[in-house]
């Protein structure tokens, strides 16, 4: 751990804040922290900012809502600027956005990381942007029972899978299913955040009913 007083503020007495959302590793925003905003952001733990054209401290989400909880502050090799981990309670764009990184200027096909979130963002894209022969574009088409019952069969696969003990098919039927649950919360617009929210609100349960336990 270094201490604050190590980082180097440039003559404004400002540092570029680099935000990242925990999660999914995408960044969110780049802002400013001045000393006083940083050391707020560590008391409370959630951002807060220094806008230089407005000359103020402004804390992220005291007026929307979407705060950003940090994670963790981590300075470059330099000291010069600082990234930012947050689980976010909103979007972090003031345009509602999740980002405020969202219009692509170049993509490598080959080099592109995988992600579940990616493959999300992907299929949830294919309710609008029609792809000729897409089978993504034919579940949403077929509407709601279609998905639900994809969702049915391919959990059958699995099940098949497991109990003969094969672990490639298992791997396979796996991704089947992974693919075509994302598929139903895409139609129902659940983002993969709202089920990490749900598994983390019972991780703190099994945390306290660990605790109990040890007493």
């Amino acid at each position: 751990m270094i201490d604050i007083n190590e980082l180097k503020f440039d003559e404004r007495g400002l540092i570029t804040a680099v935000v990242t959302d925990f999660y999914t590793k995408k960044v969110l925003t780049v802002a400013y922290m001045n000393k006083q905003s940083l050391e707020i952001s560590m008391r409370e733990g959630k951002t807060c900012f220094y806008s230089h054209s407005r000359n103020k401290l402004w804390r992220k989400g005291e007026t929307s809502g979407n705060f950003q909880h940090i994670v963790s502050i981590t300075a470059d090799c330099d000291r010069d600027a600082l990234t930012v981990e947050t689980v976010k309670d909103g979007p972090a764009c003031h345009l509602g956005t999740d980002s405020c990184f969202n219009d692509r200027v170049y993509t490598s096909d080959a080099l592109q990381e995988f992600s579940l979130f990616g493959l999300y963002e992907l299929i949830s894209k294919r309710k609008t942007d029609r792809k000729e022969g897409s089978y993504t574009n034919y579940l949403f088409d077929s509407g709601i029972d279609k998905i639900l019952k994809k969702v049915g069969e391919e959990s059958a696969e699995v099940l098949i899978a497991g109990k003969g003990g094969d672990k490639a098919e298992t791997v396979f039927e796996i991704s089947d299913l992974i693919y075509h649950v994302l598929v139903l919360m895409a139609q129902m617009e659940i983002s993969p955040s709202d089920i990490i929210d749900e598994l983390k609100k019972r991780h703190v349960i099994d945390k306290k009913e660990k605790q109990q336990r040890m007493k």
